[in-house]
């Protein structure tokens, strides 16, 4: 049986790498502040912790944590996004590979940090989204955090609809031993309130 591809790349057919890189230049040139994921995860972090970017895209937010002093390694499986993230950092780990096997690219457990920003659960393969969480949960240290950003409805995801709810999400991240501490609304920090289209979530694997 053919693997059934992810959302994101039923969406972009795995092209867009440099239209992805070329829409944030143009943020960055007009004013807007595009590093608030990476702002909101060093400002949980101790001094060179070492970051796993899963879904790092073309590298924007590993590229600024690194800036900031952490060790950041970025997974990905579209190809042009990583050609991306190579060509402006070359001298930074950027593996290619499917998050639902993320055991399979040698990485060394003991992550301070694992992100998975910009829709990145919501835009996997559908039924993947269990399996990437325990992925994820498996390469951090005892208290070592999952931090998640994903769109719950249609104007905050390039979807008709939200294929994952947050009480799923959180089933899964309970399954995997992560245990909620925080959530927002925004990467700025503002309040969640239930119903609302944006969630930035902090999962915590406990401290053994």
């Amino acid at each position: 049986m053919a693997k059934q591809r992810d959302r994101w790349a039923e969406l972009t057919g795995g092209q867009t790498g440099e239209e992805y890189a070329r829409r944030f230049a143009q943020l960055a040139e007009s004013g807007h502040d595009i590093h608030g994921e990476a702002a909101f995860c060093a400002a949980l972090l101790k001094p060179a912790a070492r970051i796993l970017d899963a879904g790092c895209g073309t590298g924007r937010i590993a590229i600024r944590l690194a800036e900031l002093g952490h060790h950041c390694t970025g997974v990905d499986v579209d190809l042009s996004m990583l050609a991306v993230a190579r060509r402006n950092a070359p001298t930074q780990h950027w593996l290619h590979g499917d998050l639902a096997c993320l055991d399979s690219l040698g990485l060394e457990p003991g992550f301070d940090l694992a992100l998975a920003a910009g829709n990145v659960i919501p835009l996997l393969a559908p039924g993947t989204e269990p399996a990437v969480v325990r992925q994820l949960a498996a390469v951090l240290r005892p208290g070592g955090l999952l931090i998640t950003g994903m769109g719950l409805d249609a104007e905050h995801l390039p979807l008709p609809e939200p294929p994952v709810s947050l009480t799923e999400f959180d089933h899964w991240c309970a399954q995997a031993g992560l245990t909620l501490r925080q959530r927002f609304a925004t990467w700025d920090g503002d309040p969640y309130h239930q119903g609302g289209g944006y969630a930035v979530s902090v999962h915590a694997r406990p401290i053994d």
